[in-house]
């Protein structure tokens, strides 16, 4: 089913496919931001969702020289002051909870920095000045994680809380990117297509996807884009944190679990979450069903990175495709917001 072209077509109705093969060059989009703000000892990235992605993989490629936190909340921490920097970003620009974030870091006298597709937070950002990052409109939030890693990575560099010093790098990333998502391409057969042999593993089960400390951004989106894609339940678990509890989770039998296991696993992890994997994969043989093991490809952190980001977004594309779901819509979620506005 899943090379024959015509059933693809006419499932993905939005044509997710080909916006995920073109996302890289998303990494490429100029935003032209520039910063004339005070002294920055610490950030803050308030965020929910798809719009909290960008700053998950910024914790791992560039990081940060000041202490970084993603609130997911209506209230931002005690700490934060005048000599915080608060990133607002919701691709809505309507979210609850990200606009009420807003209120407190204006409370808090905080300096802030909005990245919005619209909504609410452009409106205020105009009237109020805030320097202001406008992302091209997209089908889905999730579309566009690319288009806000490239806005933020503008403000890391602008404001100078990473070692970043320019983006010359994007360029090679996003060649990179485009080239491996040509492999996962619909026309590609399902015996040369990774994305789609990992996707008729997962077909019907709640999966779980592991990885390393500088992995698990990406282990993140891949179970949002199971959730919203292939409209599947997904979780996550990270080493070495994994062995410490979740581990046990999978000792006992019956091994036919209703569960597809993916492990992440890149060479650039710390040699000992390496070993991690190995002595864990060995004893839970027989326990558990046998995880797909997901080699990620790219000589430096930030394409392995974004690597496993756009495969996952083919893997879950293709997992909804393959149960007859048009990945794009997220009715439920539209609903839940109607019914959450209407009700207060």
């Amino acid at each position: 089913m899943l090379d024959d072209l015509a059933y693809i077509n006419q499932v993905d109705k939005s044509g997710a496919l080909d916006i995920a093969l073109k996302e890289s060059d998303q990494l490429l989009h100029d935003f032209n931001f520039a910063y004339n703000g005070g002294v920055v000892k610490n950030v803050v990235y308030a965020a929910m969702g798809g719009s909290a992605l960008a700053a998950a993989l910024s914790e791992t490629w560039p990081g940060y020289n000041v202490p970084f936190e993603i609130v997911r909340d209506y209230v931002l921490p005690n700490y934060v002051s005048s000599e915080t920097l608060c990133i607002i970003s919701s691709y809505s620009g309507n979210t609850e909870e990200t606009l009420s974030a807003l209120e407190d870091a204006e409370k808090k006298q905080a300096q802030i920095v909005i990245i919005t597709g619209g909504g609410k937070l452009k409106e205020i950002a105009e009237e109020k000045k805030y320097p202001l990052l406008i992302l091209p409109a997209a089908k889905q939030p999730r579309y566009a994680v690319f288009y806000n890693l490239r806005a933020l990575l503008e403000v890391i560099v602008a404001t100078g809380i990473s070692t970043l010093s320019n983006l010359d790098q994007l360029q090679t990333v996003s060649e990179f990117l485009r080239k491996e998502a040509n492999n996962w391409q619909e026309i590609i057969p399902v015996r040369d297509n990774l994305a789609k042999q990992i996707a008729l593993d997962c077909i019907g089960k709640s999966v779980v996807i592991y990885a390393g400390p500088k992995l698990k951004p990406s282990a993140y989106k891949w179970k949002i884009s199971f959730n919203e894609n292939a409209k599947h339940i997904a979780w996550t678990g990270t080493y070495s944190e994994f062995n410490h509890n979740e581990f046990i989770g999978w000792s006992e039998q019956p091994v036919d679990k209703p569960y597809c296991v993916i492990d992440l696993r890149s060479d650039l992890e710390d040699k000992r979450i390496q070993k991690r994997f190995e002595l864990s994969d060995k004893l839970l043989s027989g326990r558990r069903p046998a995880a797909i093991r997901v080699d990620l490809r790219g000589k430096t952190i930030v394409e392995q990175l974004l690597y496993a980001v756009v495969l996952g977004d083919f893997v879950t594309l293709y997992t909804a495709i393959a149960g007859g779901i048009n990945p794009e819509p997220v009715e439920l979620v539209e609903r839940f917001k109607k019914l959450l506005t209407s009700q207060e």
